[in-house]
């Protein structure tokens, strides 16, 4: 990601690092880039994060009512669209693969880690101010596209996860993230540092959730009672 020494969603990110480190280094992202993982282990993750998109669609309209100026309205809205419409696509194609029917996703309740940071997202955009919200967003942005890009380096060809790998490393989700950071940017130079810590506790949350995410994942995790 091209982002500027000084800026504020480097400074997220560095202070993160080892973080994002050890999310790269799950056994599920591990596995998709040799090509190993499970299918039943894909599938759980597929259908939570069928459901997560949709909430995670929700938080970006939040932001996007939020919004300091009209340029963030629309960025959000899109966002928000392309979140709940365009990544369903890709997620409805995965579904077809795996046998998962509109039943099947339906009757699948949220993982502890889904709803953990589902409710995460919603209580954040709704209740924080503009900047904070930007900040418990970028993390799915930010960590999706530098693992993409690490698993498309480094992944065996050919793979059963290519569509994945694809979609996360692609251009037009690298120019997505690229205008989240933008825009943070922006935001955090007009606060103050009370916000600006604020919004670095979004961040780590946010990035903590991904990694909860990812694992879970893996474990097959359902709710133990």
């Amino acid at each position: 990601m091209q982002t500027s020494p000084a800026s504020f969603s480097r400074e997220l990110w560095q202070a993160n690092l080892p973080l994002y480190e050890k999310t790269l280094a799950l056994p599920f992202n591990q596995e998709l880039a040799a090509g190993t993982l499970g299918r039943e282990r894909f599938r759980h993750y597929i259908i939570q994060d069928a459901h997560y998109l949709l909430v995670y669609g929700r938080a970006l309209a939040a932001a996007a009512a939020k919004a300091d100026h009209a340029d963030g309205v629309v960025q959000f809205a899109e966002a928000a669209r392309t979140a709940v419409v365009v990544e369903r696509s890709l997620h409805d194609g995965f579904m077809r693969d795996y046998g998962i029917t509109a039943q099947d996703f339906a009757a699948t309740p949220l993982s502890p880690a889904c709803h953990h940071y589902t409710q995460f997202l919603l209580a954040t955009a709704w209740s924080a101010p503009y900047p904070v919200v930007l900040a418990c967003l970028l993390p799915c942005y930010r960590i999706y596209a530098e693992v993409g890009l690490a698993i498309h380096a480094s992944a065996r060809h050919p793979n059963p996860y290519e569509a994945w790998i694809q979609t996360y490393s692609s251009e037009e989700f690298l120019d997505a993230v690229q205008a989240v950071c933008d825009t943070l940017d922006r935001v955090a130079d007009a606060t103050d540092p009370g916000t600006r810590a604020r919004m670095h506790t979004a961040y780590t949350t946010g990035a903590q959730l991904e990694w909860m995410f990812w694992d879970s994942a893996y474990r097959l995790e359902r709710w133990p009672v």
